[in-house]
């Protein structure tokens, strides 16, 4: 499954009017008629977003939005409703809802917003996997290694580096070429680069 569009909406006409608006351009689609019946429902691992109708049974859209945040449930939201007014549009796009469309809009404009949406997933999730092998890549690294990547991208020259170890110039050299060659580096400013991402800091002394 290349993407897939949740639809939440407890009007069927709706939900099936979108299905098909959808499916016409190839886009997938899972229908719920409630945000519970989206908790409850099994998500397929891959690029995804949410068309939320934010006047629902039990929770309206607008709480659900919230409620996803703390459930660490990352999936862009585009909200739409039949009764919108200004401050509703203002605390879903604050809560990060990638657009809100009041009903009845046009088809073009729920495509645009879901193509935006699912290529912010797109995104997010290309973005995890490279945080996901990076971390494996620092965590393959020596303990002394480590040390070097941390004291080498704070600024220092191999000199200092190894006064602050402890150890000879050689010897930090060594360690500086194997953390370049097993954190797949091909220049110092790109090293320095992947430890900010890393959350890795020290400074010089």
């Amino acid at each position: 499954m290349d993407a897939l569009v949740h639809i939440i909406d407890d009007d069927e006409s709706v939900r099936h009017a979108l299905d098909s608006l959808f499916r016409s351009v190839d886009i997938d689609t899972q229908l719920h008629r409630s945000a519970q019946d989206f908790l409850r429902a099994s998500r397929p691992d891959c690029p995804s977003c949410l068309v939320l109708d934010i006047r629902l049974p039990g929770i309206n859209g607008l709480d659900f939005q919230e409620h996803l945040t703390q459930l660490n449930i990352q999936v862009p939201v585009v909200l739409m409703t039949g009764h919108g007014d200004i401050p509703m549009s203002v605390r879903g796009m604050k809560a990060g809802a990638v657009d809100f469309l009041t009903k009845p809009f046009r088809d073009q404009d729920m495509l645009d917003a879901v193509t935006h949406a699912l290529d912010l997933d797109r995104k997010r999730r290309e973005g995890e996997v490279a945080a996901s092998g990076l971390r494996a890549r620092f965590e393959s690294l020596t303990p002394r290694q480590k040390e070097v990547l941390a004291l080498v991208t704070s600024g220092l020259m191999n000199k200092q580096v190894a006064g602050l170890l402890d150890v000879s110039e050689i010897t930090v050299k060594i360690h500086r070429g194997q953390v370049m060659k097993k954190m797949e580096a091909k220049s110092l400013a790109e090293l320095v680069k992947m430890a900010e991402m890393l959350g890795i800091s020290r400074k010089a002394p």
